[in-house]
């Protein structure tokens, strides 16, 4: 892998929570990087510390939250740099989107003042040319009458332009990386599928890289180009989209990719759902996490926590039957779902 080529990357990343009942073990030995350009989905059920790992990249942790390791951004390692460092980073070369644009967006601050200070105190704008860029961004995400709706306040758009808002204010310093934390959840399909296209088009056009937080493998599948799977807090599936929805190796991402709605299947059929649930993470039972609900496991699995296997130079996986798990190839699955 050329080096020069890469724009982030984790090595051996914790994130740790102090809670009453003790600590919690959110993200263990994360390590991936990621080239400029490309976009990673990484994927899991609620709980699986996906979010996590991006909310310690950016320094928004909780107060009872710490993270070791190295997250190298552009050649520097932005864990643990003090506040005003970091604010040259984020929201600069650096962006992410969140969940849900009500308790993200200032409901006491009309959008142009949310907008303009971004480009004021990052980039030194005045405020009329702060005020043009931002109307043009608002544009570029498809917002009508965006020189009037900039002097709107949040509550005055809909679910859907309030992501689009989200997705202007994460652009207006062209972010070199932009991190996209469930952005479709609470849209309609219609919606979803216009923000999708949206942030493909936006990547195209000015060359960005991005990481794509989601439970759903059919937005993985038509927006990134690698796929890393996560269960109780650890990676245990890596690979390309393509190698890893044709031939998935571990058994719960199988599981995922048979989970998926097909538009052309037999309507008579029950959807499939892996058994049981995803573990407790300050309980996470002994061995593999995902032991309880698998169907492969042995002995070997409740005692021992598997390491990583390079299955080839870009695929890994963390389980201790890949020889036994029966071949997937879950495409035929899930080709109606793309």
């Amino acid at each position: 892998m050329n080096e020069n080529n890469i724009i982030l990357e984790i090595k051996n990343l914790n994130t740790r929570f102090d809670t009453p009942d003790g600590e919690v073990s959110a993200a263990s030995e994360i390590n991936f990087s990621l080239k400029k350009g490309e976009s990673l989905g990484v994927v899991g059920e609620s709980g699986s510390g996906k979010t996590q790992i991006f909310m310690a990249l950016m320094g928004l942790l909780a107060k009872n939250g710490k993270t070791t390791g190295k997250a190298i951004f552009k050649g520097q390692n932005i864990l643990g740099l003090p506040v005003a460092e970091l604010n040259k980073v984020r929201g600069v070369s650096l962006s992410m989107i969140f969940q849900d644009p009500m308790t993200s967006l200032n409901p006491y601050l009309k959008v142009s003042r949310q907008m303009t200070e971004v480009l004021i105190e990052h980039q030194g704008m005045n405020k009329k040319a702060a005020l043009e860029k931002s109307i043009d961004m608002l544009e570029l995400v498809g917002i009508p009458e965006a020189r009037k709706r900039v002097h709107m306040y949040p509550h005055e758009f809909s679910g859907g332009m309030r992501q689009r808002v989200m997705i202007a204010i994460a652009l207006l310093c062209e972010p070199d990386l932009l991190i996209a934390d469930e952005p479709t959840t609470a849209l309609d399909v219609t919606i979803q599928a216009q923000i999708l296209d949206l942030l493909q088009d936006l990547k195209e056009k000015l060359g960005m890289s991005i990481v794509m937080i989601t439970h759903d493998l059919g937005v993985i599948a038509n927006m990134c180009d690698h796929v890393m799977v996560m269960y109780g807090g650890r990676v245990i599936e890596t690979g390309s989209v393509s190698s890893l929805f044709t031939d998935a190796r571990h058994p719960y991402t199988q599981g995922l990719l048979k989970s998926m709605p097909r538009i052309d299947g037999n309507h008579n059929e029950d959807l499939y759902a892996i058994p049981g649930q995803p573990p407790n993470l300050q309980a996470l039972p002994k061995g593999c996490a995902f032991q309880p609900r698998c169907q492969y496991a042995t002995e070997r699995c409740h005692q021992e926590q598997p390491t990583t296997t390079y299955i080839d130079e870009n695929r890994t996986a963390s389980c201790h039957q890949l020889n036994a798990v029966t071949a997937c190839h879950p495409m035929n699955v899930v080709e109606g779902a793309l």
